[in-house]
C-alpha cells in the first residue's frame, strides 16, 4: 500500500518546538494528568520502549510474550552500533511501547508524530492498525483518537527498511539502516485544532525599514458532524517576546474539513534581517477561540530575510552578496548511526559554523527538525535536498545500488509519487525555517539508465514545477547536475566534482555543491581540499599572475557569476560503497576534526590551529565532556565524551594504545552499553592520541565514568541528568552490553554481483580538451562521442576519478582512429603517486588490458600520450574499467 501524496486530511496537530527536558509518560497507567479543554499538549515518548529484530505475525497484539524483547529508547537504529562498514541488517523489526492516557483525553483528538522512521512504518494501537507511512527521511502524524482510551494503551510499530524498486530513494552511497531513528511524540488538542505543521510564515516584503508578514493558517475540525464558527488571532513576537503585530480572522470550519485563513500583519517597521551574522528570529502565535473559548494555542518561530540567485553576480542575502563558503553534512554518527540526539545535530551545526562557513548543504535526504532549528538559531543557509539520489557504478535492480530513476516503466509512477510524497512532506516541516534558503530535487540522478534519461529529465522538470506550487517563496536547485543535459532544469544549478571546472558562466545560477573528496583518516594533512576548483582551465594563468602570499591560496575560482562553493564532506559516514568513500569528511565519524579542519577553521575563522600531538611516553589519560550536564530523560540531548593520551607533564601524545570507558556508577550508556573499548587495529579507533563517543542518559541523576588503559593513571568525569525519572541503584534497569557486530543473520553485502563499467559519469580531468571535445566524452558510455586533446605538440593526458576504491579487472580503452600515439597506463590512490600498470603502442584503433597481476586497489586511473605530434593526436572514445569495490 502507498500512501498519496500528504493532504490535510492526512495531517494530525501541529507541534510546537519541544522543550530540552520534556516531561516522561509513565509506563502504567497511573497519576497521569489532566489536561485542559484549551491546552495542546505535547510530549516526546522516547525513553523506554521494547524492540527486537524479525517480523513476528503478532507483533501487535496486546497479548504477547515479549520476554525475548530487549528495552530500547529513542533515537534507535537497527543498525545499533554502528561503526561503518558496508553492511548492515535490511529486513523487519518491531518497537512497543506501553503509554498511559489520562481521563480527560475524552473529546479530545489524539495523535503520534514522529519525526523520521526509515522507511516503511506501520502504527498500531491496542492490537490495531492505526495508519502507515513510507519514506524514511520526513516526518508523519498518526490520528489514533479512535483507537486510543484512558489508562493503559500499547503502541506498537512494526518497521522495515527493505530496498523498494518504486520508494525514493532507489539508490546512494550512505548506509540505509532502519528503525525509529528521530523523536516521537504524543499530542494531545481539542478537535478544532492547527493542523500538522499547519502554519506557513512569508514576508512578500523586506526592507530594512518595514517587513510585512503573511501567514496561512490550515484549521481543522474533527467535530464529528459539527461546523464550527473558528477565530483566529495570530500574533507577531520579536526576539524579546514583545508583540509587534496582530491580526483577528474568523470563518465557519465544517465537520471534517480543514480551512485556510490567509492573513496579512500589520506592517513591521525596522525589522531585524536574519543572516548568519545575526540569527535573529521571531514568533507567530496562533490562537484559536470557538464561540469565545480558547482551543489551540501554536507557535512557529521564523525569520525575517530575502535571498536571489543571479546568473552573472552571484548570491545575495537581504540585498548584499554573499558568498556561499559551506559543507555537505551527512547525519550519522559513531555508535550510534542514524539514531543522533537534537544535542548531537546541534555539535554538528555548530563545529560547520565554528569553521568559518557560513552554509551547509543536507546530503542528500530531508534533515531532522532539531538540526533545522539549529541551522536557524546558530546561523547557517541550509539547503534542503529531496531523497533522489543517484549513486555511480550501478548495476541491476535490487539494492541501493540501482539506477537512480526506475529503467522499468511499471515503477515510476509510484516511483515519482513517493519523491513527490516525501517533497511535500520536506516543504511542510521546514517551510518557515529562515536558515533554509534553497530546496533541491536531486543529487546526481543521471547515474541513471540510459534509456530512461528522457523520462528521469522530464520528472525532474516536474518536480521542480511542484516545488514551485507548494513553495513559491524559494528557488529549487538540481543538485548534482554536471552530467545528463539536467543543469538548466530547475533554478539553480549544483556541480559537483568535475563540474567546478566544465561549467563556466553556464548562463544560470549556479554553484559548486560538492568538491575536494579528501580519503583519509585523523589526523590528515593541515591543507585545504579544493579538488578539481584550481584545475579549472583559465586557473593557472591567474595563479602566476597574482600569486598568493603567506600560503593563502587566491580562490581565482570564486569567479563574480559563482554563488558559492560546498566541500565534500562535512564529517566522515557511514557508506555502501566502502569504509575508505565514507572518510572523506574534515571531521571524523566521532566528531574529532582532521587536520584540514584546523585549516579551514584558521583560514576563515582566524582560529589558529591546536599544537599536534607528538610522539612520546605515554602516563595518562585526560577525560573531558562537551558538558556536564544532560538535560531531560527523553534522549533529546547527550555528551559527547574525549579522552587524550598525555605524558607525565600533561602533553598531547599521537600515541594510540587501547582505551577503555567504563560507568562506574550512575546511569547511562554508550551505544555498546556500558562501556565500549577503543582500539587503533579497530573500526572503535583511536587514532593519533584520542578517541570520542557521544554519551546519553534516559534516568535522572550522577554518572561517573572511567577511561582506563593499561599502565596509565586513569581518569574520571562526572555527567548529572536532570529531568524525571531518577535512577535508583539496584532497582534502574542497566545497558546491557552489545557487540560491535550485533546482527550477523540477515546482513547484505554491498555491491554483490558481477564486476561492472565503474567509469561511466565520473570526474575526469585532463591536460586540456579541444572546443566540443570534453573530457567527459570519454567515458559517457557513447563510442560516437570523444575527447580531444588541446595540445598539438607535446605530452598529453586523461584521467577519471573513480571516487571510491575498486579492484580493477579489466580496462578497454576504443579510440576514434588508428592514428593515436602511444600512451601508458597509471594507477593511484590520491592521483599524486601513479604506478604504471600498462602501454600501449600506436596504429590501434582499440586496446583491452588485463588488470592488474597481482590484482590491486585504485582510485585514479591515468591515460598518458608521452608525446603528441600533428599527425598523431591525443584522443578517446570510450575508456571502460570493469572492476568491483575494495571491500
Amino acid at each position: 500500500m502507498k500512501l498519496p501524496l500528504l493532504a490535510v486530511a492526512l495531517c494530525a496537530a501541529l507541534l510546537a518546538p519541544p522543550a530540552p527536558a520534556a516531561a516522561a509518560i509513565p509506563p502504567a497507567p497511573a497519576a497521569a494528568p489532566a489536561i485542559t479543554a484549551s491546552e495542546r499538549s505535547s510530549e516526546v515518548i522516547n525513553r523506554d520502549w521494547t524492540f527486537t529484530l524479525g517480523d513476528p505475525s503478532d507483533g501487535q497484539a496486546v497479548d504477547l510474550d515479549t520476554a525475548g524483547w530487549r528495552r530500547v529508547d529513542l533515537p534507535h537504529s537497527f543498525s545499533e552500533p554502528y561503526f561503518l562498514g558496508t553492511g548492515f541488517y535490511v529486513g523487519h523489526g518491531w518497537y512497543r511501547k506501553q503509554l498511559a492516557l489520562p481521563a480527560s483525553i475524552a473529546g479530545r483528538r489524539v495523535s503520534l508524530e514522529f519525526d523520521g522512521v526509515f522507511q516503511d512504518a506501520e502504527v498500531f494501537v491496542n492490537g490495531h492498525r492505526a495508519g502507515r507511512h513510507v519514506g524514511g527521511y520526513t516526518g508523519f502524524s498518526i490520528d489514533i483518537t479512535a483507537l486510543a482510551k484512558p489508562g493503559a494503551n500499547l503502541i506498537a510499530v512494526r518497521v522495515n527498511n527493505e530496498w523498494n524498486a518504486r520508494v525514493a530513494p532507489r539508490a546512494g552511497e550512505h548506509v540505509f539502516s532502519g528503525g525509529i531513528y528521530r523523536n516521537v511524540r504524543l499530542v494531545i488538542t481539542d478537535p478544532v485544532h492547527v493542523a500538522w505543521y499547519g502554519t506557513f510564515v512569508t514576508t512578500p516584503q523586506v526592507s530594512d525599514r518595514r517587513a510585512t508578514v503573511r501567514v496561512q493558517t490550515e484549521v481543522r475540525n474533527d467535530r464529528s458532524g459539527a461546523a464550527a464558527r473558528v477565530a483566529l488571532v495570530s500574533e507577531v513576537l520579536d526576539a524579546a517576546g514583545r508583540r509587534v503585530a496582530v491580526h483577528r480572522s474568523q470563518r465557519r470550519v465544517p465537520a471534517a474539513t480543514t480551512v485556510t485563513y490567509d492573513q496579512t500583519l500589520p506592517e513591521l517597521r525596522a525589522p531585524r534581517l536574519w543572516s548568519p551574522d545575526q540569527p535573529t528570529l521571531y514568533r507567530m502565535v496562533s490562537r484559536l477561540y470557538v464561540d469565545g473559548r480558547p482551543v489551540d494555542r501554536f507557535e512557529t518561530p521564523f525569520g525575517i530575510r530575502t535571498v536571489k540567485f543571479t546568473a552573472d553576480r552571484g548570491f545575495f542575502l537581504n540585498g548584499k552578496h554573499l558568498y556561499l563558503i559551506g559543507a555537505n553534512v551527512h547525519q550519522d554518527q559513531a555508535g550510534w548511526g542514524d539514531g543522533v540526539t537534537d544535542g548531537a545535530a546541534r555539535r554538528d551545526v555548530r563545529m560547520i559554523k565554528d569553521a568559518g562557513f557560513n552554509f551547509i548543504r543536507g546530503s542528500h535526504y530531508p534533515h531532522s527538525p532539531a538540526f533545522a532549528q539549529a541551522t536557524d538559531e546558530l546561523g547557517l543557509l541550509f539547503w534542503s535536498e529531496a531523497p533522489f539520489w543517484g549513486i555511480g557504478g550501478f548495476g541491476a535492480d535490487g539494492n541501493w545500488l540501482s539506477s537512480a530513476y526506475p529503467p522499468d516503466p511499471a515503477d515510476r509512477p509510484a516511483f515519482e509519487a513517493s519523491v513527490l510524497q516525501q517533497v511535500e512532506e520536506m516543504v511542510r516541516i521546514h517551510r518557515n525555517r529562515p536558515s533554509i534558503f534553497l530546496w533541491s530535487a536531486s543529487n546526481e540522478p543521471f547515474f541513471t539508465k540510459g534509456d530512461a534519461m528522457p523520462a528521469m529529465r522530464d520528472f525532474l522538470r516536474r518536480e521542480v514545477a511542484f516545488f514551485h506550487r507548494i513553495d513559491p517563496t524559494r528557488p529549487v536547485a538540481i543538485g548534482g547536475a554536471q552530467r545528463g543535459e539536467i543543469d538548466k532544469l530547475g533554478d539553480v544549478a549544483g556541480y559537483n566534482g568535475d563540474g567546478a571546472t566544465l561549467f563556466l558562466n553556464p548562463g544560470v545560477p549556479s554553484i559548486v555543491s560538492e568538491y575536494g573528496a579528501t580519503m583519509v583518516d585523523r589526523p590528515g594533512e593541515y591543507e585545504p581540499g579544493f579538488g578539481l576548483m584550481p584545475d579549472t582551465p583559465d586557473q593557472k594563468a591567474k595563479a602566476a599572475a597574482a600569486p598568493a602570499t603567506s600560503g593563502s591560496p587566491t580562490y581565482a575560482w570564486r569567479y563574480p557569476w559563482r554563488s558559492g562553493e560546498a566541500l565534500w564532506a562535512g564529517f566522515d559516514h557511514g557508506s555502501i560503497a566502502s569504509i575508505e568513500f565514507g572518510s572523506m569528511g574534515f571531521i571524523d565519524y566521532f566528531r574529532l576534526p582532521k587536520r584540514q579542519y584546523h585549516w579551514y577553521r584558521h583560514t576563515y575563522a582566524g582560529v589558529p590551529p591546536p599544537v599536534w600531538p607528538v610522539n612520546g611516553t605515554p602516563a595518562q589519560l585526560h577525560l573531558a565532556a562537551s558538558q556536564t550536564v544532560i538535560h531531560g530523560t527523553q534522549g533529546l540531548d547527550d555528551a559527547q565524551l574525549v579522552v587524550s593520551v598525555q605524558d607525565e607533564a600533561g602533553r598531547a601524545l599521537s600515541n594510540s594504545p587501547d582505551v577503555t570507558l567504563t560507568i562506574v556508577s550512575g546511569p547511562g550508556k554508550f551505544p555498546t552499553g556500558r562501556s565500549i573499548r577503543f582500539s587503533n587495529k579497530s573500526l572503535v579507533a583511536i587514532r593519533d592520541g584520542q578517541a570520542a563517543i557521544s554519551f546519553r542518559s534516559y534516568f535522572a541523576g550522577r554518572t561517573v565514568i572511567e577511561a582506563s588503559s593499561p599502565g596509565l593513571k586513569p581518569a574520571r568525569l562526572e555527567i548529572t541528568t536532570t529531568g524525571p525519572d531518577p535512577f535508583v541503584d539496584g532497582q534502574s534497569p542497566l545497558a546491557p552490553d552489545q557487540p560491535v557486530i550485533a546482527y550477523p543473520p540477515v546482513t547484505r553485502k554491498a555491491f554483490e554481483g558481477d564486476p561492472i563499467n565503474v567509469t561511466i559519469s565520473r570526474p575526469t580531468s585532463t591536460s586540456g580538451s579541444a572546443p566540443g571535445h570534453e573530457a567527459p566524452l570519454a567515458n559517457d558510455d557513447q563510442l560516437e562521442t570523444a575527447w580531444r586533446a588541446a595540445a598539438k605538440e607535446g605530452p598529453a593526458f586523461w584521467a577519471v576519478d573513480l571516487e571510491n576504491l575498486y579492484t580493477l579487472h579489466w580496462l578497454s580503452v576504443i579510440l576514434p582512429d588508428d592514428q593515436a600515439p602511444a600512451f601508458v597506463v597509471e594507477i593511484s590512490n590520491n592521483a599524486s603517486d601513479w604506478r604504471q600498470v600498462g602501454e600501449a603502442k600506436p596504429g590501434r584503433k582499440s586496446y583491452e588490458f588485463a588488470l592488474f597481476e597481482p590484482v590491486v586497489a585504485a582510485r585514479f586511473l591515468r591515460i598518458r600520450f608521452p608525446a603528441v605530434t600533428p599527425d598523431h593526436p591525443a584522443a578517446l572514445s570510450e575508456v571502460r574499467v570493469i572492476g568491483k569495490p575494495a571491500n
